[in-house]
Order: C-alpha cells, then structure tokens, then sequence
C-alpha cells in the first residue's frame, strides 16, 4: 500500500546549531562528488543568469557556477540563517561577485518577468506549501526558452537506501529532517497531477534510487 504524504514544515531549517549541521552534512556530499550538478549541465542548465530555489548552504549552485563561464546565481531562501551560511561559502569559493542570495519565499518570487535564463531546485520541493504556484512562479521568471531542473527525494525510497543516507549523515536533528523530509515527498505519479494544472502543463520525470528528477522549458 502506497504511503501516505505527510507535510512538513515549510520554514527550513531555522537554528544555527542545525544549520550548521546541515552545511557538514553537504559539504561531505559535494566532497564526495554526490551534488546534482552534473545532471543540472546534463538538462542544458549551463549558461546566463540563473536562479536556484531553496539553496541551503549554497555548494550546488556553487559548485555549478565553477563548471560554467559567464554565468551569474541567484538564490531565494526562506532560512536568513541558511542565507548567511551561503554568503559564508560564496566568500570561500571566491564568487561573490557571480552570486547573491535573496531572503523571500518561493511562493513569491522577488525577480521580474522573463528575467532568469534557467531555474534549478534541489531537495526543496517538498517544502514548498503549494508548488503549483511556486512551478508557476518559475514560469513567470523564466525567458521563453528557458529551461529548469528540479530534484528531490522520492517517498517510494526503497528502506536499504534511506537507512544509507541515515548512516551518512551526522546530528540527530539533520537525521530527523531526512526521516520527515522521505515522508513529505512526492511520488512521479502526484508531480504530473502538479504540473498538469501549472502553466508548463507538462515535464519530464525521472526516478532514481534516491529520488525524482524533473526537466522542462518554457
């Protein structure tokens, strides 16, 4: 029997204790060569001005701005305390002057129309509180042509893979958030009911042992 979604929250994570945890937790999978940015490259995302949704610490969008040329970042967090750490890491990464992080929600998007060349999200969609809109919202900010990559986990996550991800990670907190993070996916089938009703109508839908990958252009 398919299980049930259960929402989680949709303010991230809010302690500094945490967030820190959560920054180790990913600088350990960029070190491991585990970020998405391969498969972001892989959907045609690697050039002009693009905008990531949901940027935690920023090591994705980071690590993507170092695969391109010309290219600049703008993120939109909802965590002022994830917004520091990412400032923290461009600093570090020496690209302060190709990314900027914005305090807002996905929801409401503070970019113009037609003003990003590409969208990328990874591990936030089940966050979002309503994410037809926030597909809608990507619609509105991306130029005709425009692509966006969106990934996640999966809520069909087979039970030997989670309790891998469980042991690769360290703090009781961050354990936890992937546990309820698992439960609040989505499955392929409820992100094609999503899109079917946004503005794309339409996407592209991956599964792979650890979760969803979505593709698409406007």
């Amino acid at each position: 029997m398919k299980k049930k979604r259960v929402i989680e929250t949709t303010e991230g994570f809010r302690e500094e204790a945490t967030v820190e945890q959560y920054d180790v937790m990913q600088r350990g999978l960029r070190d491991r060569g585990l970020m998405e940015t391969k498969s972001i490259l892989k959907a045609g995302i690697s050039s002009g001005r693009v905008l990531e949704l949901g940027p935690g610490p920023g090591y994705l969008g980071l690590e993507w701005l170092q695969e391109t040329e010309n290219t600049s970042l703008v993120g939109v967090d909802i965590s002022p305390a994830m917004i520091a750490v990412a400032e923290r890491n461009r600093k570090e990464y020496g690209l302060q002057e190709r990314a900027e992080y914005l305090h807002a929600t996905v929801m409401d998007i503070p970019l113009e129309n037609e003003s990003v060349d590409a969208v990328f999200s990874n591990g936030s969609l089940h966050e979002w509180e309503n994410p037809g809109r926030v597909i809608d919202e990507i619609y509105r900010v991306l130029k005709p042509g425009g692509k966006f990559f969106i990934s996640d986990l999966k809520r069909s996550m087979n039970v030997l893979i989670l309790l891998f991800m469980k042991l690769m990670v360290k703090g009781k907190a961050v354990k936890r958030g992937l546990e309820t993070s698992v439960r609040a996916a989505y499955t392929a089938h409820e992100i094609t009911a999503v899109f079917s009703g946004t503005r794309f109508g339409t996407c592209s839908i991956k599964e792979t042992p650890f979760g969803i990958e979505i593709a698409g252009s406007k």
